[in-house]
């Protein structure tokens, strides 16, 4: 069995530009064999004449990569292309699903959890999210905006040459204060490094917690929006049963408000560091390599999460560390 395809999930709203990426990411020569599947809600058309009465639309480029317009739902779409791929009638090592400007991304990266065969079959890499810089305070004022930049592994902000210095610093000291996690890029009228876009590996369960092991500072300025991180640390080791029983509540009583949350920690009594992560209600975790020798040992989860009782979890994590 060949390694699961990796794919990326492009979000962001309507005139970020994601059309404009993905125009790039099509055109490019870069010798990747990338099928990209375009939401028919999506504000342009890669390719306009391709949409017909057919629920899914398959054509391929003439660089090799493969566009998929649909119009009807995510599942049948994937599989579609499978059968395609394994009959050899197309081929690609990489998919980019293109949401719709307003569209959460959650039930997209789900669609890869839930899913056994299309599990096994492909892995999700990452979710990128455009922002649009010289309108997000205006997109920024709705909750999903705010949603898609709290589920994304990096931030990529266009239309930077339409705004100041102190503009643009303000948006990226905002965006912190909603994702700690992710980088932030600049991407201009669709160009950017693929590097920054491919093999990201924001759902791979290791102790990287984005961005480098540390995350980003945040300015001391109070959040505006609904959508925020918030970052547990401690040095003391934590008890097991404890954590799963806090884990177990947290999610039974918020999971739906848990956008995405990634720990890495220090267990009694277990000299590997245990990483986990999750999107929503979902989430796995794993043993990851022992701690070095005269290594700090410190526990560290980031929650990117819409209204979450701070206090309240502060109390139940401060509660985990073992007596």
């Amino acid at each position: 069995m060949s390694s699961p395809i990796p794919v990326t999930i492009l979000s962001g709203f309507l005139g970020a530009g994601k059309t404009t990426l993905l125009r790039h990411l099509l055109k490019a020569e870069h010798g990747l064999k990338i099928a990209v599947i375009e939401n028919e809600f999506s504000d342009a058309g890669i390719d306009t004449q391709l949409l017909g009465d057919e629920p899914v639309q398959v054509m391929t480029l003439s660089n090799g990569c493969v566009c998929c317009t649909i119009h009807t739902d995510l599942t049948k779409a994937l599989y579609l292309l499978l059968e395609r791929l394994d009959s050899g009638e197309i081929a690609f090592d990489r998919l980019v699903i293109e949401c719709t400007g307003l569209a959460d991304p959650a039930p997209v990266a789900q669609t890869f959890f839930i899913d056994e065969e299309l599990r096994e079959r492909y892995i999700l890499d990452g979710i990128i999210t455009l922002v649009d810089a010289a309108h997000a305070d205006v997109h920024l004022t709705q909750t999903i905006a705010q949603a898609q930049i709290g589920f994304a592994d990096r931030l990529l902000v266009s239309k930077r040459d339409l705004v100041d210095e102190p503009t643009f610093t303000a948006l990226s000291e905002r965006l912190t204060r909603i994702n700690r996690r992710a980088p932030i890029r600049v991407v201009d009228h669709g160009q950017i490094d693929l590097a920054e876009l491919l093999d990201v590996r924001g759902f791979n369960l290791n102790a990287d917690l984005g961005g480098g092991v540390s995350l980003r500072p945040v300015s001391k300025a109070p959040s505006i929006d609904r959508i925020s991180s918030l970052v547990l640390r401690t040095d003391k080791p934590l008890d097991i049963d404890k954590l799963s029983e806090f884990m177990n509540e947290l999610l039974e009583e918020h999971g739906k408000q848990l956008l995405r949350y990634k720990g890495v920690l220090n267990i009694l009594g277990e000299p590997r560091r245990m990483v986990f992560q999750g999107v929503l209600k979902l989430y796995g975790f794993d043993w990851d390599t022992e701690w070095a020798e005269g290594e700090a040992r410190e526990s560290v989860i980031v929650f990117i999460a819409d209204e979450l009782p701070e206090e309240k979890i502060r109390e139940g994590f401060a509660r985990v560390a073992a007596d």
